[in-house]
């Protein structure tokens, strides 16, 4: 019982690779389709959605809090899938947004860029010169994605615990390997681990019924408890009792202390989500 987050660039063959492995595991395989159940749920455009995550530059800035909306409820609807388990996951993000989680193995696919190009010449019937181009400028702005929002570079091997060259090494090679690391013990969901998983999902669901009213606020769960910590005193004065009714309309929510300050994880983990802003 695993959760796989497949990092890549336009035609690195990573969707093929996620697709495969999630056949071969019996896994469920997502990606767009997460930003179409945030769409649904939480009756946001979805193309405010996608162009929320790749055009770091400008169009978050027309948004209010937009960083913080549109990441929120993509958030939410993701970990509502991983709580499943035994998932693959290739859409952006998700070595951020799941950084916490013991269990999942955190994967970067890469390709050489002629190979990439040719692909992109194929599909769109283009010269090499503007396949060229169109790659380079989706490859930067979803560095400048990472860095906006993370402080972080998604090229940085670090973020990984694997990175698959494909070229030598062909898109059944990389399920392979994918499908053997993956079995090994520390990839595998422990008691505590599904209960983060839980306890994340739960505080997330929370925090984007909140986001329009509290956009910084800060969301943990424990065991169906709601904590909301580190919100202006003016802005709970105003907005408590309707803050405490939206959080106690989330299916599992108990709870709801307030004025809780909410810890860092240890072990090196960030929950990134309560990092936005």
């Amino acid at each position: 019982m695993s959760v796989i987050t497949i990092s890549r660039g336009s035609y690195s063959r990573g969707k093929e690779v996620a697709e495969k492995l999630a056949l071969k595991l019996g896994y469920e395989c997502i990606s767009r389709d997460i930003l179409l159940e945030a769409s649904d749920e939480f009756n946001i455009q979805e193309i405010k959605l996608i162009r929320a995550l790749h055009d770091a530059t400008s169009v978050l800035e027309r948004f209010t809090h937009g960083k913080e909306r549109y990441i929120s409820y993509i958030y939410a609807s993701l970990l509502q899938h991983v709580r499943k388990d035994n998932v693959v996951y290739h859409g952006l993000a998700g070595q951020f947004l799941l950084d916490a989680i013991p269990h999942v193995l955190k994967v970067r696919v890469i390709a050489d860029m002629q190979a990439r190009v040719n692909e992109e010449m194929r599909r769109e019937n283009i010269s090499d010169e503007k396949a060229l181009y169109i790659l380079q400028k989706d490859d930067e702005e979803r560095r400048k994605w990472g860095l906006r929002m993370y402080g972080t570079d998604t090229w940085d091997s670090r973020l990984y615990d694997i990175v698959l060259h494909i070229g030598k090494l062909t898109v059944d090679d990389a399920v392979d390997i994918l499908s053997d690391t993956v079995q090994k013990p520390n990839y595998q969901a422990t008691e505590e681990s599904l209960k983060m998983v839980d306890d994340l999902a739960l505080a997330a669901k929370v925090k984007a019924g909140l986001i329009r009213i509290a956009p910084k606020i800060r969301v943990t769960a424990d065991h169906g408890r709601i904590f909301i910590g580190e919100i202006d005193d003016a802005l709970l004065a105003k907005n408590k009792a309707r803050i405490n009714t939206i959080a106690m309309r989330v299916e599992g929510v108990e709870e709801v202390t307030f004025n809780v300050r909410v810890q860092r994880e240890q072990h090196g983990h960030v929950n990134p989500f309560q990092n936005i802003g």
